[in-house]
């Protein structure tokens, strides 16, 4: 992506001409005295540059490759020939379909060098839902979000939220995108499902509370936290990746439901609001997303919740933006309706120039610019960037390497398991070593269910079992089954997921009709779901149904352990999977 972030750094002549304009400054009241001498001393190029995260991928090029090169030209200042954004945000490469997380180190080598670089400390982000172990390789694997909303446990969410907060700092990353406010109560929702602690808003609210408690506990300042998606993307039926999604629920339904949640995390002292790109017809009678709605953030959020922290847009290049707007016009126009954080813009170029642009034309007033600059150099004072931005790389192994955390990440993912469904007693199995296990998996090149067959075979090493996925031809999948024939009980793990771009969360066709036969031929079968839950809902002839709500090698453990009778899957689903 990187590489296509730079459109527009060919026209040194413009952007030469643009840092040149004059504009009034004007620091808002109440400003740090460090940060109004930083603003005094800043052009308008560089402070609209101050508003942009961009991404990154982990990855610590070295200074001859382009890669590197491209993110000179992000971080470095403009009278340097850079961008001067300033912030970054981790994001995950994905290859062939799979997903490729950063390795630790190769991160907080990585930003050290971005921050020499920068003339102003960047602040880094990352959208660390299940802790950072969504975006880094690390010992401890969270569950995400409804797996702590089936343990019900604040104690245990709160332990997450300071774990994540300890994680966080310790590579370097100071913002988390973290937790997820939105009440899942749409079971065809094609990208929030397990990130939302469930669908009972009052349950959401506490859950979201407890994480910004744990958070704070891991130290003061250590992180600053934003709660997502506001005002609500529970009750959708579109990935914002792919379109515009509207929520169709009237002003009583949204105060009583959708912003509940959000309303706590105000409450609790939430730094910062995501807006969605949602459609609300119920705020903002115009089609256009919540991103760039005035009525949503300006009169919803900040006047009617009483919201005082920063607004950040959610990822800009997301068709639910790009299909309606230009990068440059979508920028100018998420400032004026009050955001203050450009959330990763299809052109980071275009979008900072369009900004100064419309100032210098009086399009945009320059206190929008001059506002959310103020608020985010004071957001980097809190966090002591301004006299340290720097990560010790000796202090890395020792905050995420510690034991207790990848214990919590194993009891959380033991506790939050299900069975939804125990026709005859099937559940624990009994003699669990002679039924016969499937895994189905969407991609064969994916290691999903690895786990699980290796926790299964430790414990039974002649298991009968077979992998499926959704690429075998119909003869393949024929011939699977009629090997399968002699088989007693049977253990179906499903792996379903939301996937960015994706825009369902449902089994292939032909997984389902695998699972399907294997339910026609009447011996007990189990379906365990292994991320979605309400992927259950399309086999109601099996005896047993177990749900894990997440898809982690850390739960693939637990829930053979509890397949096998070691811990008990007496969890409560915080959703209703068969409605």
């Amino acid at each position: 992506m990187v590489a296509t972030l730079l459109t527009g750094q060919t026209r040194k002549p413009a952007a030469a001409k643009v840092a040149k304009a004059k504009v009034p400054l004007h620091v808002p009241r109440g400003t740090p005295t460090a940060v109004r001498t930083m603003m005094q001393q800043m052009t308008l190029r560089e402070m609209v540059g101050q508003l942009v995260m961009a991404p990154f991928y982990g990855e610590n090029p070295a200074s001859t490759r382009k890669a590197y090169k491209d993110y000179v030209r992000l971080v470095a200042p403009p009278a340097k020939g850079g961008l001067g954004v300033g912030g970054l945000i981790l994001l995950n490469r994905v290859k062939r379909g799979l997903v490729q997380r950063a390795e630790p180190y190769a991160v907080a080598a990585f930003l050290n060098r971005m921050q020499k670089l920068a003339k102003v400390p960047l602040v880094v982000g990352g959208d660390f839902e299940r802790s950072a172990s969504m975006r880094v390789n690390l010992p401890a694997v969270f569950p995400p979000a409804m797996a702590f909303g089936a343990v019900d446990d604040l104690a245990l969410t709160r332990a997450f939220g300071a774990a994540t907060a300890r994680e966080s700092r310790a590579l370097g990353v100071h913002w988390v995108f973290a937790p997820v406010a939105d009440v899942n109560n749409n079971p065809e929702n094609p990208i929030i499902n397990t990130r939302s602690f469930g669908e009972d808003p009052a349950k959401v609210a506490a859950h979201v509370k407890a994480f910004i408690e744990g958070a704070r506990t891991a130290g003061k300042n250590q992180v600053l936290l934003t709660v997502k998606h506001f005002p609500g993307h529970g009750d959708t039926a579109t990935d914002t990746h792919l379109g515009l999604a509207k929520i169709e629920a009237s002003r009583e339904r949204l105060e009583a439901v959708e912003l509940a949640p959000f309303r706590a995390a105000i409450a609790a002292g939430v730094d910062g609001v995501m807006m969605g790109h949602l459609a609300v017809p119920a705020v903002e009678e115009e089609e256009i997303p919540a991103t760039l709605s005035a009525k949503v953030m300006d009169r919803l959020l900040r006047r009617e919740l009483g919201f005082g922290g920063l607004l950040v847009t959610d990822a800009m290049d997301m068709r639910g933006l790009t299909s309606q707007y230009a990068a440059g016009e979508a920028a100018v126009k998420a400032l004026a309706a009050g955001a203050q954080v450009l959330m990763v813009p299809a052109d980071p170029a275009a979008a900072i120039r369009g900004v100064v642009e419309a100032v210098e034309k009086g399009k945009l007033p320059a206190s929008r610019v001059h506002n959310a600059v103020a608020a985010l150099l004071a957001a980097k004072q809190r966090l002591g960037l301004l006299k340290s931005r720097y990560i010790s790389l000796e202090n890395v192994s020792e905050q995420i390497d510690a034991p207790e955390l990848a214990e919590l990440a194993q009891t959380a993912s033991e506790r939050a398991l299900a069975t939804l469904k125990n026709e005859g007693g099937v559940l624990p199995l009994g003699k669990p070593g002679e039924a016969c296990w499937v895994v189905l998996q969407e991609n064969p090149a994916a290691p999903v269910g690895q786990r699980f067959l290796e926790e299964a075979q430790a414990r039974a090493p002649k298991l009968r079992h077979w992998t499926i996925h959704a690429r075998l031809s119909e003869e393949e999948r024929a011939e699977a089954l009629e090997e399968m024939g002699n088989c007693g009980k049977t253990v179906v793990a499903s792996f379903v997921t939301v996937s960015s771009f994706r825009g369902d969360v449902a089994l292939p066709e032909a997984l389902a009709g695998f699972v399907k036969a294997l339910e026609e031929r009447g011996a007990p079968l189990v379906v365990v779901a292994l991320g979605s839950p309400y992927v259950l809902r399309a086999f109601p002839g099996a005896a047993g149904h177990v749900a894990t709500f997440s898809s982690t090698t850390a739960s693939e453990a637990a829930v053979v352990r509890g397949l096998w009778g070691e811990v008990v899957m007496g969890a409560k689903a915080p959703v209703s999977v068969y409605r």
